[in-house]
């Protein structure tokens, strides 16, 4: 039961982590609050979205295989094949995010030219988009921790 609690725990946090630093993402991704400064944080944010889904993804693996349903059970379930989907196109429109915070980075870098609106809202919809997968994602949790829709 000890290790069930701990993975379940380990779980729970790296879906808070994510759901903070997506949260500063999309805090930061605002016309008025932009700088050269900013733009390294959300690199940086970005970084530790991208970390906190990996550690969601492992810390999810790890239940699968150590937990008390065992993975022939966790595997058996479309619910569990419905949020890795949901987490892995989390993490790509998160990466797709990153990719322009990257290229504003090294466009500032080389002029001095920040994101303009436009393009900031452009960013933010995909941080967002991940964000709004998340809560779907914690709901088909819940459902499968009780056993809805289970095999």
């Amino acid at each position: 039961m000890i290790l069930e609690s701990v993975l379940a725990f380990a779980h729970i946090m790296a879906f808070i982590m994510l759901a903070t630093f997506m949260t500063t993402e999309t805090a930061l991704c605002r016309a008025d609050w932009v700088n050269p400064k900013v733009v390294d944080r959300l690199v940086r944010m970005n970084a530790l979205s991208l970390l906190s889904a990996a550690i969601v993804l492992a810390t999810g693996w790890a239940r699968t295989f150590w937990g008390i349903k065992g993975s022939a059970w966790y595997w058996a379930q479309h619910l569990l094949h419905g949020k890795i989907a949901l987490l892995v196109a989390m993490t790509v429109l998160l990466y797709l995010a990153r990719r322009h915070y990257l290229a504003w980075q090294a466009r500032i870098a080389q002029g001095g030219q920040l994101p303009d609106a436009a393009e900031l809202k452009r960013a933010r919809v995909l941080v967002m988009w991940s964000a709004h997968l998340m809560i779907v994602v914690v709901v088909l949790a819940v459902l499968l921790a009780r056993g809805v829709g289970t095999r």
